[in-house]
Formats: structure tokens, sequence, C-alpha cells
């Protein structure tokens, strides 16, 4: 993994779950990570457990993806840091399920705000420094962005919306050399909707797993752009 050495990505939500799996494989290949979330004790627990694989790697931010003044400053921040940013991770997301009769306004908006509107915001304030270092974008989408389902309204809207951006963002920025991939994992065992992860997740996929397949895609040739990956358990639970 020697390619990743000195490398620097700006994870969002890499607080807990997919995030911070993603964050710790970075961490063991070598790379600095800056993580944000909303929750302050989590985002410096983060930090403290990431910087205890490798001293001073990782750099821990309390910030709102539905804010772009937010991102910018988190983005500036790690510029200040490590005069670099290589790999972008737009991981934060939310969950709110209900019968379209039942789901508010705010679960609505809530949920596109982050899921979505959170994303551009990421990129938006990431981009200029992408081109510089002909970077890699990788958004984390949900097989429920080509699969609908009950109650999944608000949820689906965010996930479709984001796979149809991260496609067209990936048309626009493969020009200036950044390479571009959604992954749509299933199951996942993490805190996402309030689940607490425990032996009965043993069949879902893990978040080691997605830091292992977030390596595997900066180690590929940079002629070679997986632009859209489904990842799903291979048993059902």
């Amino acid at each position: 993994m020697e390619k990743l050495i000195g490398k620097v990505a700006f994870i969002t939500g890499g607080n807990k779950g997919i995030g911070l799996g993603i964050a710790e494989a970075m961490v063991e290949a070598g790379m600095f990570v800056c993580i944000t979330g909303r929750n302050e004790a989590d985002v410096k627990a983060a930090e403290k457990k990431l910087n205890a694989i490798r001293d001073n790697a990782a750099l821990g931010l309390v910030c709102d993806v539905r804010s772009l003044s937010d991102q910018q400053t988190a983005v500036q921040q790690i510029m200040d840091k490590w005069k670099q940013l290589d790999v972008v991770i737009a991981n934060a997301g939310v969950g709110h399920f209900a019968d379209i009769s039942l789901l508010t306004p705010e679960q609505w908006h809530d949920t596109i705000d982050i899921n979505l509107t959170g994303v551009f915001n990421t990129v938006k304030a990431s981009l200029e420094h992408l081109k510089g270092s002909k970077g890699y974008l990788i958004t984390i989408a949900s097989l429920a962005g080509t699969n609908f389902f009950a109650a999944g309204a608000a949820y689906n809207a965010s996930k479709f919306g984001l796979v149809g951006f991260t496609q067209a963002v990936m048309l626009d920025v493969r020009k200036h050399g950044i390479k571009t991939t959604t992954i749509m994992p299933g199951s996942v065992s993490t805190y996402f909707n309030s689940h607490t992860p425990n032996d009965a997740d043993h069949w879902k996929i893990q978040p080691e797993d997605m830091g292992q397949m977030v390596i595997d895609l900066l180690l590929m040739p940079h002629r070679t752009l997986p632009s859209k990956i489904e990842v799903r358990p291979t048993m059902p639970g």
C-alpha cells in the first residue's frame, strides 16, 4: 500500500459505523484522515481511537453537512494542517422510514438535506482541491438507491438522487483527472437508524469490509474506474 502513504482524506460521518471503518483502514494504510460528525463526544472518541492506531494521523471536527460553510471550514482546516486533499468520502447519512401518510415534512427535509444536499455541499467545498491532486471522490449510497420499498419514500428519494448525482458528477470531473465512485451497500452492521451492532449482526457487511473496499478502489490503476458498486451480504440474515 505504499501508493497511499501520506495521502489525505476527508470523511463525513466518520465518527462511527461505515465512516469510522473506512477511516481505520486508511490510517492503517498510512494515510491521514479528517473525520467529521455532529456529536462532539463521538467525534473526539473516534479521533482518539484513530490516533491510537498511528499517532497524529487523524483530525476530528464537529461539522454539519447541511451547512456549506461548515464543509468549507473543514476543508480549509485540512489544507492548513496537511496542505493537500486527495480523497473525499461523502458518507454522512440519516434514515427516516414511514408510510407516506405519516412521513412528516421535517423528516422529509432532514433526509434530503443530509443524504443529498449534504453531499452536494461536501463536493462543492472540496472540488478545487481534488482537481489539484487529481484525487478520488467516493459517495456512500445504498441498494435503496435502485430498490424501492414501502415506508421508504424519503430514504429512497435521497439515495436514488445520490446515485444519479454521483454518476453525473463522475462525468463532469473525470476530465480533471478525478475518479468518482458511488458504493451502494445493503445491510451493514452499524448504528444506523438507532440500531446497536450486536452478535446477531454476524451475517451483515462489517464496517471494516467497507474500509477494505475503499482501499481496494484507491489502489486500482488510474486508467480503471469502477463508477458504481453494489455490495450485499453473501447470505441473507
